[in-house]
């Protein structure tokens, strides 16, 4: 098989989170409580300082809750920051957001639904800060043909 197939197959499986389990298996795992969210890449996209919104789009809306993987209590004020593709496959300022968990942990974003592009499916990237925990980088893979996804974003307290 051309070394340049090897590559791009490869290249295909890393990208697709099929080759590697993202979550690292050395990473501690609570004995009781909620089990930390997977972390995943953080992509060569990530701008920080995204502006304070929650919607980017329309045709797609994520909600979920930020908890802690010790005793599955909610994260209030957690910074959570998303971006994505816009519709034309590309990144850009207009499709970053920053939001603020609520005094339950839950949040709710409202985008366009990612497209796919470069062999990779459709995601949405997320990076979760809060005080007295491990920063969080995750995606979230929406399922074809649907408008509204649920994913719970579970972070490791930092004494763990």
């Amino acid at each position: 098989m051309p070394k340049l197939m090897v590559i791009t197959m490869l290249f295909i499986l890393v990208a697709n989170g099929l080759l590697f389990p993202m979550a690292l298996a050395s990473e501690k795992r609570p004995t009781s409580g909620c089990k930390p969210t997977p972390s995943d890449a953080l992509g060569p996209f990530y701008k920080p300082n995204a502006p304070l919104r929650t919607n980017v789009g329309k045709g797609y809306v994520l909600t979920g809750s930020v908890k802690s993987s010790q005793d599955c209590s909610p994260v209030e004020g957690a910074r959570i920051e998303f971006w994505l593709a816009g519709p034309n496959g590309r990144y850009d300022d207009d499709h970053r957001a920053t939001l603020i968990s609520d005094n339950s942990g839950r949040y709710s974003f409202q985008s366009n639904f990612p497209p796919p592009y470069s062999f990779r499916r459709p995601h949405i990237h997320i990076r979760v800060t809060a005080d007295g925990y491990k920063p969080l980088v995750t995606q979230h893979y929406p399922v074809n043909g649907q408008t509204q996804g649920t994913f719970d974003l579970v972070m490791i307290p930092e004494t763990s």
